[in-house]
């Protein structure tokens, strides 16, 4: 215990560093069964999300949109690109404020790569969450054309209006 007016500690007891405190107290959680620790459990399993969602795609309005019963919970926007060869060109990936962390993006992007694989056509992804989410799965996302993806910032370049 501290004596004010001695400028020190007593001799009696000496403090331990914080080093020592850190350290005993890490043994102790380490030391701690496993019975004591909590899983890390994420808030939404893949797949509960896609039983309660579903994906529809409106290409006159060059939108795919993820729906929860009759409400709009989330969307990409893109555009088909005729030349120099078709392609799907993603523009924006929006999800309501109150769908977020549910995974919605994750399955309109997987959606869309979907739907280009069954139409047999390439997508060359604009929007920084679809290009992302493409790199985090190559698998299912093949790498774009570069040259499909200058056709494709030039098209937004030449309808400014458009996005």
């Amino acid at each position: 215990m501290w004596t004010p007016g001695t400028g020190s500690w007593p001799s009696a007891r000496i403090r331990p560093s914080r080093c020592q405190d850190r350290t005993r107290s890490a043994a102790r959680r380490r030391s701690r069964p496993d019975r004591h620790r909590h899983p890390y459990r994420h808030p939404h399993p893949r797949g509960e999300t896609m039983s309660e969602t579903a994906i529809r795609d409106d290409r006159a309005a060059g939108r795919l949109e993820a729906y929860a019963g009759d409400e709009v919970v989330g969307h990409i926007e893109y555009f088909v690109l005729e030349s120099p060869d078709r392609a799907l060109v993603p523009v924006h990936t929006i999800v309501e404020p109150a769908h977020e962390g549910k995974g919605i993006a994750g399955s309109l992007a997987r959606e869309l790569y979907a739907m280009s694989a069954r139409e047999g056509v390439p997508v060359a992804p604009l929007c920084p969450y679809v290009v992302k989410w493409a790199a985090r799965h190559p698998d299912e996302a093949p790498a774009a054309d570069p040259e499909l993806l200058s056709a494709a910032k030039a098209w937004l370049v030449a309808h400014p209006g458009r996005f």
